[in-house]
């Protein structure tokens, strides 16, 4: 069974998209899921859903890690064309996962209490964004 579930993003951050998974995955039966990003600017993770400060400390977090090209810290850049976002986006999807996979039980993912999927985007502008889903 597969699927590919659309995110709008309204820049960097996070966006939790659980409850579509949920909605997809409800009755299937016992297996595997798995989610992945077709995008070498964003990312895809497994975090807490309950304290929205937790999705802004993560953001802010990777932008003091990883500044935008602008930064002086950042003047070793080559890849600068696309904008002074891109080249640190694509830096921060290479340090977090691009795939996560998730046991799925009668129809119901095996996610802890306080656990959301979420994408986040790494660049400035709002994108659309493409997650395929393969349950087995």
């Amino acid at each position: 069974m597969q699927t590919t579930f659309i995110i709008e993003t309204n820049g960097q951050g996070l966006t939790e998209f659980t409850r579509d998974v949920a909605r997809w995955i409800s009755g299937a039966g016992d297996g595997l899921l798995t989610l992945m990003v077709r995008h070498t600017s964003a990312s895809l993770l497994i975090q807490e859903n309950a304290d929205p400060d937790v999705q802004d400390d993560l953001r802010v977090y990777f932008a003091r890690l990883v500044p935008p090209a602008t930064d002086p810290a950042m003047g070793y850049l080559r890849h600068t064309i696309e904008g002074p976002d891109d080249m640190p986006a694509h830096i921060k999807a290479s340090m977090m996962p691009v795939t996560v996979s998730i046991p799925v039980q009668n129809g119901c993912m095996g996610l802890g209490t306080w656990q959301g999927i979420y994408l986040f985007e790494h660049r400035d502008a709002p994108h659309t964004r493409s997650v395929a889903a393969h349950f087995a």
